[in-house]
């Protein structure tokens, strides 16, 4: 029973530092990555003019009325 709890807690912060990275890789690669690539493939087509002329045609801008 002697050095039980240093044995045990060893091995536990081990386990635990590879759960916590295994999780941040996971994560990386399955949300960051897919969302940088979504939104980089929206702003390579954007046109803010565009957009910007739908909102005034559709009333949602108070500072520019449509006409």
């Amino acid at each position: 029973m002697r050095g039980l709890l240093a044995r045990r807690m060893k091995l536990h912060l081990l386990g635990a530092f590879l759960v916590s990275m295994g999780s941040a890789v996971l994560f990386k690669f399955a949300v960051a990555e897919p969302r940088k690539r979504a939104y980089a493939d929206f702003y390579r087509n954007y046109d803010p003019m565009k957009d910007f002329a739908a909102m005034k045609a559709a009333g949602v801008l108070e500072s520019a009325p449509p006409k």
